[in-house]
């Protein structure tokens, strides 16, 4: 009786590691919400941002889905207003790129970081985590516009706890090779170079998401 008792207990033991296992070996989902860096301007299917980090995390060994929610021309406003439809249920983590369209059309800094506050705050209160990828304004905009908008996305990362990727167009947005013929969005070479800086930064973060999702 002892023996088969013991043999109980250990196959209890082993059934429930294999359950651990099981559990801890899912999917992580991603969304990557923005605009139309976000979205892909004008690149061929499979070439945007969240198609290119999903390959590239995926080559890294990391089940990883990074679905993409960009929509071209949108606003911090245009973010709020869709946040909650357009990041489903089960999301582990967002990728948040939004604000160079507010500069491009001059609104007022503390109106975007009003927007992406709450969007912050929408999504944690989700429990879903938040990266955090910064604009620059264009220099067109002149100093004191980008002495007000350049810094909201550290002063939102340190108030949120957030993983801040500091711009986004990092090591793109001074090589034309790297850019469409209109000077602003990233080529497929171009959105490369993003992935390539970015990536390192993105598997950090996946690795601060539990492993088990409630």
């Amino acid at each position: 009786m002892r023996f088969k008792v013991a043999g109980l207990h250990i196959a209890v033991i082993v059934f429930s590691m294999m359950l651990s296992v099981s559990a801890q070996a899912r999917t992580i989902n991603l969304v990557g919400f923005g605009d139309s860096l976000m979205a892909g301007y004008q690149l061929p299917p499979g070439d945007g941002f969240p198609e290119k980090l999903q390959a590239a995390l995926k080559a890294k060994g990391l089940d990883v889905t990074v679905a993409n929610a960009g929509v071209s021309g949108d606003t911090t406003t245009g973010g709020l207003s869709r946040i909650d439809w357009s990041v489903p249920d089960g999301t582990d983590g967002v990728i948040l790129e939004l604000g160079a369209n507010d500069a491009l059309r001059g609104i007022a800094p503390e109106q975007s970081e009003k927007n992406l506050d709450q969007m912050i705050t929408r999504l944690k209160e989700r429990g879903i985590a938040v990266f955090l990828a910064g604009m620059m304004a264009p220099p067109n905009m002149g100093d004191d516009y980008a002495a007000r908008f350049n810094p909201i996305y550290e002063k939102l990362a340190k108030k949120h706890g957030l993983t801040l990727y500091p711009f986004f167009l990092d090591g793109v947005v001074l090589d034309a090779s790297l850019k469409l013929e209109d000077g602003m969005h990233p080529n497929s070479k171009g959105v490369d170079t993003i992935v390539q800086k970015m990536e390192p930064a993105i598997t950090q973060f996946i690795g601060t998401l539990p492993t088990v999702k409630n």
